[in-house]
């Protein structure tokens, strides 16, 4: 459906999960891919919290490519909570999932080609948690407020959206029972979900949408929940 033969797409957080399923759709595409991730891949072996990584990075890009038409920030924060996290812990998260999507745009800014976009993956955590996610949700929400700032600060040069995803298994489980029918699309999501949105809006096909969160969870952030209603109950532990 997408050919994007020639282009230069860079993936954080591109070796495993959602991160790897864009990776491949790119490449399917036709495009050349530059992934950084402190797990082993092909391209870069990196620790996205750490300013002269991501330098090395974005230098080694440039030098192989000289150019960048797509930057995927994917890459996933730690979780630690309010009780259990520390100052480092949440501080590490603030930089893989909000500092680090700003330091790369940055350096690629000079290099970014014409119709180029930025797609920044955020969480339906940026508008609901659960107990102890205070680093995770924290970081997300940033990403998603990251993503209308930088599509206003870049107006006319990149396009920037994000994306929310809610339950996506990465780890090809059959889910069935309630775990199913709690979504209103009737399953859990794939990482093929989000893959074909971030084709999407990297494509021309949306070259109108700029600065836009696009929640992708099956319709289960638009259910509303009430204690005794349509068999739901809530149990205080």
């Amino acid at each position: 459906m997408f050919d994007f033969t020639g282009k230069v797409a860079v993936v954080t957080g591109g070796a495993r999960g959602i991160g790897a399923e864009v990776c491949d759709a790119f490449r399917r595409a036709g495009a050349s891919v530059c992934v950084i991730d402190l797990l082993e891949n092909d391209y870069f072996i990196g620790d996205l919290a750490k300013k002269e990584d991501l330098e090395r990075f974005a230098r080694k890009v440039i030098q192989e490519h000289g150019r960048v038409d797509y930057l995927i920030n994917n890459a996933a924060p730690i979780s630690c909570g309010i009780t259990t996290g520390g100052y480092e812990e949440f501080e590490y998260a603030l930089k893989v999932g909000v500092t680090a999507p700003f330091y790369l745009s940055k350096l690629f800014l000079p290099h970014f080609t014409s119709g180029a976009a930025i797609i920044n993956i955020s969480s339906s955590r940026d508008r609901m948690s659960q107990p102890e996610t205070e680093s995770y949700t924290a970081a997300k929400g940033g990403i998603a407020a990251l993503t209308h700032a930088l599509a206003v600060s870049l107006g006319g040069a990149v396009r920037v959206n994000s994306i929310s995803p809610g339950w996506i298994d990465t780890h090809g489980n059959r889910f069935a029972g309630s775990d199913v029918a709690q979504h209103p699309a009737g399953r859990v999501g794939v990482p093929a979900d989000i893959a074909n949105m971030v084709l999407y809006l990297c494509s021309d096909l949306a070259g109108f949408i700029t600065g836009e969160n696009i929640c992708i969870d099956g319709g289960m952030t638009r259910q509303m929940i009430y204690h005794g209603d349509c068999g739901w109950t809530l149990e205080q532990l």
